[in-house]
C-alpha cells in the first residue's frame, strides 16, 4: 500500500512554507520601518492557503506549473502568481508624514504570531512523521 504524504502531511507542509514567506514579508516590513514612501505589505495567510490546498487538489495527477525564473536571483515561492490575495498593502492606522506606512510594534506583534503559527505546524508535521515512521517500522 502506497503512502500519500499530501494526505498524510494535510495542510501542514503548505503551511510552513507559507509562514516562512510571510516571515520575510514582515520582517521586510521591520527592515524598512526608516524607509521614506514605503508601504507594508503582508499575506493574506488564510486565503493564500486555501489556494495553495485547491490548487494541489485539482492538479493530482498533473505536474505543477512551474514560473520560469528569467534571473538567477528570482526565488521559487509558495505564493502563486495568480492568486489574487497574495501580497496586499496594509491600510495605516497612523501613516508617517514621509509616507511611510509600517508600524513597528504592529509589525513586531504579526511576527510573533506568525512564527507561533509556524512552530504549531512545525510540531504537527513532526508528529505526523513520528507516526509515519512508527507505522513503517510496525511499532
Amino acid at each position: 500500500m502506497a503512502i500519500s504524504f499530501d494526505k498524510a502531511l494535510g495542510i501542514h507542509d503548505d503551511a510552513v512554507a507559507l509562514r516562512s514567506t510571510r516571515a520575510e514579508v514582515i520582517a521586510n516590513n521591520i527592515a524598512n520601518a526608516d524607509t521614506p514612501n514605503f508601504q507594508a505589505r503582508d499575506i493574506d495567510f488564510k486565503s493564500v492557503l486555501q489556494d495553495v490546498q485547491g490548487l494541489k487538489g485539482t492538479q493530482q495527477n498533473q505536474a505543477p506549473l512551474k514560473m520560469v525564473n528569467t534571473h538567477a536571483a528570482h526565488n521559487d515561492s509558495v505564493i502563486h502568481p495568480d492568486f489574487a490575495a497574495e501580497l496586499m498593502f496594509r491600510t495605516p492606522m497612523q501613516p508617517a508624514v514621509d509616507g511611510n506606512t509600517v508600524d513597528v510594534q504592529e509589525e513586531m506583534a504579526r511576527y510573533t504570531e506568525n512564527a507561533l503559527g509556524y512552530q504549531a505546524s512545525f510540531d504537527f508535521l513532526n508528529r505526523k512523521f513520528k507516526g509515519l515512521t512508527s507505522a513503517i517500522k510496525g511499532e
